[in-house]
């Protein structure tokens, strides 16, 4: 049976910080449009702020669908799931915002993260309710690591390339709703 919580209270911080892998889950308004769930598992990229606020490090890749959603209406809810140990499933719902790398508080959200290499932005989530139940549904899994591949990907394409790269693979969302169109303009066919 699921219980929701006042708040991330030090339990629920503990298993979300234990978790490899978490997902977040956003949609446009009305009832067109595509739903997104996106898998997120960068070692460090999730943070606890206070017991009603949550922030991740938004790195470069092939769509921005999350951006484009808090863009339009801020709705975000993420989800953890316990793979080993016993079993259990955290859901944050909230509201989301945006920091992207050329805004000024993007400095001080950033130093909060051990693996900075292709961050885009940090996504700030002012959490409203706070659940969780039993996940007996969820399978045991096991970790064996992270893939390592992402944030060096970024990394040789250098800043440039990766403003190349969001310009040609970023601006829009599935459904053509602006996503991240914040880097100057450059010539895409550097990605």
């Amino acid at each position: 049976m699921g219980k929701v919580h006042d708040g991330i209270d030090g339990r629920l911080k503990e298993f979300i910080a234990a978790q490899s892998i978490f997902f977040v889950a956003t949609a446009p308004s009305g009832p067109d449009g595509h739903v997104n769930v996106s898998p997120k598992g960068i070692g460090g990229s999730f943070v606890v702020l206070d017991e009603h606020t949550v922030a991740y490090l938004d790195y470069t890749a092939s769509g921005a669908e999350t951006i484009a959603h808090l863009r339009e209406n801020g709705r975000i809810t993420l989800m953890f799931c316990a793979f080993s140990g016993p079993p259990n499933v955290v859901r944050l719902h909230g509201t989301g915002r945006f920091i992207t790398l050329y805004d000024d508080e993007f400095a001080e959200f950033v130093s909060l993260f051990p693996e900075k290499r292709g961050a885009r932005a940090v996504i700030v989530v002012d959490v409203h309710r706070v659940s969780d139940s039993c996940g007996f549904g969820v399978p045991l899994m096991e970790h064996v690591g992270e893939r390592d591949m992402l944030p060096p990907h970024m990394d040789r394409k250098g800043i440039d390339g990766q403003a190349a790269y969001r310009t040609r693979k970023n601006r829009v969302s599935l459904d053509g709703l602006p996503a991240f169109d914040f880097d100057p303009a450059v010539d895409p066919s550097d990605a």
